[in-house]
């Protein structure tokens, strides 16, 4: 059986990556990847946290489908953003996007 410090530490280690890709990378498409590393990272914690206890139960499973769900959608949506994106301005280049601003 693996120990419980085995999950925690390869989800710190993906949370990490992650959130590194996010803050240092300017292509979207990779910011997009580096938060769906974040987003399993949790979900590998809840399914760790899931398991052990003596009231092991299938909630923290439960919410990692949920959240694998709603990772889905916004991979989904987030995607189709950065085609309109690049098809109206040529880059993806996270610098360079100023629609909002004023």
């Amino acid at each position: 059986m693996v120990p419980l410090t085995s999950y925690l530490a390869l989800g710190a280690i993906l949370f990490c990556v992650g959130l590194y890709g996010v803050l240092t990378k300017r292509n979207l498409v990779i910011v997009l990847v580096s938060i769906e590393l974040m987003l399993n990272a949790v979900n590998i914690n809840l399914v760790a946290f899931s398991s052990i206890g003596p009231a092991a139960n299938v909630t923290g499973q439960v919410f990692t489908l949920f959240t694998i769900t709603v990772a889905a959608a916004e991979a989904a949506v987030g995607l189709a953003i950065l085609i309109a994106l690049f098809r109206n301005r040529g880059t993806v280049d996270s610098l360079r996007q100023n629609l909002m601003k004023w």
